[in-house]
């Protein structure tokens, strides 16, 4: 019986053969664009069939009940998500989850009828899982649930009119909209509790008035005398139609309103009749919707999707157009200081600044985060785009105030140009990301063009980070080492550790081929702890064939100093390897150094107390100044192979090479010069007091095994299984 009643409410709709009408169609498609799904669509739930009414992203036309997903949904009061259908053991095994249109996430609404009953659902499909539907996702789609409604209402009403006034009148009595009806003088004969609330006159107060009841006074000749002409068995435009027009409360205030007007006979005499609807609230509703769809809620500038369609409308007509992308330097560095509400004003400003450096027709968007496009059409000059650019980085550069505080941010430019360096906006994007790349590492607070090597780069690093994952889990890493000598008699001291990849390819790989990837990949501290417990392990044990003082050194990169745990995983590991911890020297860049905050300084402290050597790597290649040595718990200072190679030419490599050793001297640091590889160069820097070197002269990087047997250290493979370790 319940199914009966379920299946007469659809029916009073007569959707389920029908074209669907456009204002479902619009329905829809903003649905997939604001939860950017491939697939959105109302279904009306039939008997036996499930029949798509209006629909994008879906070649169906309708399915059997028995596998729709929205038999399920029909059957709650609320949204119905499913996050992955393959791993949902209702829908595993459907043919719509292993057949066309594979769906994997599903999240969908009831639409109930006014009696209660559901005869459809708004819903949204992908064919890629998701991994949440948040509570906001699913106010969105009630909203849009509200509005489908509101047009299946609308319908349920134009239905019982071509049925019979009486159908009409039985329907109106429960109806949320409000139904007035005249006769042909144009005075109303029907009144229903709906109208009664929207204009604020009562039945009573209503029935026998002159339709003008609700017209403005200054509009009552115009779409009050088109309801008039109505009345009288005129045809004008109103009728027939759906159309927004102003109306009058009783209160004399006006608001908008929907109307639809019909028009039949009683008696042989004309009489019409109006389904009104205030619609400010929908209004409301849809303007939030629109702007959720196409613009960013805290700047309201235009949302990705708005420029891409814009920039992808540009290059289809064949225009000329610049892409310039742009982030902010030091953001994140106010978000994290001065909190999200000073982080949320700075960008409002930075919004209203680049407004006011691009010309009325171009278009500025902010993509996310601290990430900006401006769009310039039929421009295509990288001269002029290049003088935007600067008027931009000028504009952001000016410091701001915000409560009380003068803050200040920086930015960089990427640009890149439609023809010359692409036809899509996909490509375009790309291009100027890989700008602005470029622009971040050559310094900031300038701005780069585009160039086909940025894309080579690009691709050289995404096919590196793709093989470094395999390569850990196949543990194609491996350690070289290279003799650290004391200069005064040439007797080894110890070795720094090298890490080298095996590639199965490309035969073995030296760090410049890799590392910088490796830096900035999520590998980064894992291959470092896992350099870190191989060295040591294999130091150990050559300490116990023979050299019981062998120190090892071990590059440590930025990842494990900023992962907030170097000291404890050190310590770890000289737990579990048995090696000194005077027997380990960490070595750190001027990258790190230039990094430091007050965890990392006092992590390296931590670790000097316990014994651990802290070297400066290629101190004096960079801006790392004197007060550094000061504040880092340092022990020895690593002597530049350029300064070593050109010391024998140059004055002032050789004033470089005397300071360094005269720095070392004063702070009570040891000093160890790289790359020597002549016996000239080895009696000049003894001659000037440097203790200790390395290079091709004392022998080049090599595996554990040829070190050992060059040293006469015997041999024990250190560790195997990289991936285990990582």
């Amino acid at each position: 019986m319940a199914e009966d009643a379920r299946i007469a409410a659809l029916a009073e709709y007569d959707l389920v053969d029908s074209a669907p009408a456009p204002a479902f169609a619009q329905i829809v498609a903003l649905a997939a664009r604001l939860f950017q799904v491939p697939t959105a669509f109302v279904s009306l739930l039939d008997r036996d069939r499930q029949v798509f009414h209006a629909k994008v992203g879906l070649s169906l036309c309708e399915t059997d009940r028995e596998v729709a997903f929205c038999s399920h949904t029909v059957a709650q009061t609320d949204v119905l998500v499913i996050l992955d259908a393959t791993l949902d053991p209702r829908f595993h095994d459907n043919p719509l989850v292993t057949g066309p249109p594979h769906i994997r996430f599903y999240a969908g609404i009831p639409l109930h009828a006014p009696s209660g009953h559901a005869v459809g659902t708004l819903c949204l499909a992908d064919t890629r899982p998701r991994n949440s539907f948040s509570d906001a996702d699913r106010q969105i789609l009630r909203q849009l649930a509200d509005l489908t409604l509101d047009r299946l209402e609308l319908r349920r009403l134009e239905v019982a009119q071509r049925a019979s006034q009486s159908r009409f009148v039985q329907i109106a009595s429960t109806s949320p909209d409000g139904i007035v009806c005249a006769d042909a003088t144009g005075h109303i004969t029907f009144w229903n509790a709906a109208a009664e609330r929207i204009f604020g006159y009562s039945a009573a107060e209503a029935l026998g008035h002159a339709i003008d009841l609700i017209v403005p006074e200054r509009m009552r000749g115009g779409h009050g005398g088109s309801l008039h002409r109505v009345a009288g068995g005129g045809k004008p435009r109103l009728l027939g139609k759906t159309v927004e027009l102003p109306a009058r409360h009783k209160d004399s205030t006006e608001f908008p309103i929907e109307l639809s007007l019909s028009r039949w006979e009683e008696q042989g005499r004309a009489a019409f009749g109006a389904i009104v609807r205030d619609i400010r609230e929908r209004r409301a509703n849809e303007d939030r919707l629109f702007r959720l769809a196409h613009l960013d809620p805290l700047t309201e500038l235009p949302n990705r999707a708005v420029l891409c369609e814009l920039l992808t409308e540009i290059v289809t007509a064949g225009r000329a157009v610049s892409v310039l992308m742009f982030d902010l330097d030091g953001f994140k560095e106010i978000n994290d200081s001065h909190g999200h509400a000073t982080g949320d004003a700075a960008l409002k400003a930075m919004a209203a600044r680049l407004l006011a450096c691009i010309r009325p027709i171009d278009t500025v968007s902010r993509l996310g985060g601290d990430e900006f496009v401006v769009l310039m059409p039929d421009i295509g000059d990288p001269l002029r785009a290049a003088e935007v650019a600067d008027t931009i980085i000028a504009a952001v550069a000016e410091p701001f105030e915000h409560e009380g505080q003068t803050l200040r941010l920086g930015t960089s430019v990427g640009i890149a140009m439609a023809p010359a360096h692409g036809d899509s906006a996909d490509d375009l994007l790309s291009c100027a990301d890989l700008a602005l790349y470029q622009a971040k590492g050559d310094g900031r607070d300038c701005h780069r063009l585009f160039t086909p090597v940025l894309r080579q780069q690009a691709q050289r690093v995404r096919s590196c980070r793709d093989e470094l994952g395999r390569a850990v889990e196949r543990g194609e890493f491996v350690l070289f080492y290279q003799p650290q000598v004391r200069l005064s008699d040439g007797s080894l001291v110890g070795a720094e550790a090298l890490i080298r990849w095996q590639h199965p390819e490309r035969g073995l790989l030296a760090p410049a081929a890799f590392l910088d990837v490796l830096d900035i990949s999520r590998y980064a501290a894992p291959v470092g702890d896992w350099v870190l417990r191989t060295a040591c392990t294999q130091a150990a044990a050559w300490r116990e064939a023979g050299a019981p003082e062998f120190r090892i050194g071990v590059n440590l990169c930025s990842a494990q100093v900023q992962r907030g745990d170097l000291a404890e995983t050190v310590r770890a590991t000289l737990l579990d390897t048995g090696f000194p911890a005077a027997g380990l020297e960490l070595e750190i860049t001027e990258n790190i150094v230039l990094r430091h905050d007050a965890e990392m300084v006092a992590a390296l402290r931590s670790l000097r107390e316990a014994g651990v050597g802290i070297a400066f790597d290629d101190y004096g290649t960079g801006y790392a100044s004197l007060s550094l040595l000061k504040r880092f718990p340092l022990t020895r200072l690593k002597i530049d192979r350029s300064f070593v190679t050109g010391m024998l030419t140059s004055h002032q490599d050789v004033t470089i090479v005397r300071a360094i050793l005269q720095l070392g001297h004063g702070f009570k640091l040891e000093v160890i010069a790289e790359g020597i590889e002549t016996e000239a160069e080895h009696a000049r820097l003894r001659a000037k007091g440097c203790q200790e070197g390395q290079g091709y002269l004392f022998g080049k990087p090599m595996p554990a095994d040829v070190f050992a047997n060059r040293f006469g250290l015997g041999f024990r493979q250190a560790s195997r299984g990289m991936s285990a370790a990582v």
